[in-house]
């Protein structure tokens, strides 16, 4: 699938495999799963344009590199994708940060939103959506229409973990959507879990059940 990316760093892999943890308490896991985003941020922007600029070291002018002039938006899926938004933020200051909140119909078992706040210029934005688990899509193929109604344009996808059956859901949907993970598990079991998975990621990030 041309539109997936797992990225594989070691260390990515190592901080992963603590996360996965049962033991990691919450503390420990909300550190991580903000390390690890911080991490994958490298991978999900490499893609971004550079410009010229001059700067005056202390020695001598240079001629420099920077970002020409790309505007980033962040948006979590309530309320796991929160876990991730500090660490992105640490290497991108000056994006916007949105929110997109979904919850299950029980009788439609369709997603449907409650919450969406979203900076003003987002058709001008590269959108990153964010959420620690990618199970059945369900829920991150909807935030993603959800933007694309509201003008979004440039969004991709960043998540964790997988399932197949996630990544399969999302690409059906929205094939212009790159999707970044850190792995893609076995399968869903009965109850919609990423198998082998970590379990609930918001209730091991704010210590709920």
């Amino acid at each position: 699938m041309a539109n997936l990316h797992i990225l594989d760093h070691p260390l990515i892999q190592h901080k992963l495999s603590l996360i996965r943890d049962k033991n990691t308490g919450s503390k420990d896991f909300r550190d991580l799963v903000e390390e690890v985003a911080m991490l994958m941020a490298y991978e999900v922007t490499r893609d971004f344009s550079l410009q010229d600029v001059e700067i005056e070291t202390p020695v001598a002018m240079a001629t420099t590199k920077m970002i020409s002039g790309r505007k980033v938006g962040l948006v979590p899926i309530l309320r796991a994708g929160l876990g991730m938004v500090a660490g992105m933020l640490r290497l991108i200051p000056a994006a916007k940060v949105g929110h997109v909140g979904l919850y299950r119909d029980p009788e439609t078992l369709k997603p449907v939103e409650y919450y969406c706040k979203l900076p003003p210029d987002v058709e001008e934005r590269d959108l990153i959506v964010i959420d620690p688990m990618l199970a059945t899509g369900g829920s991150a193929s909807a935030a993603i229409t959800f933007l694309k109604q509201r003008g979004a344009r440039n969004i991709k996808l960043m998540c964790l973990i997988a399932a197949p059956e996630g990544v399969e859901a999302v690409d059906r949907v929205h094939p212009d959507v790159d999707i970044f993970v850190a792995a893609v598990d076995k399968h869903l079991n009965e109850h919609g879990y990423i198998v082998p998975g970590l379990g609930d990621a918001g209730d091991r990030l704010f210590g709920t059940k």
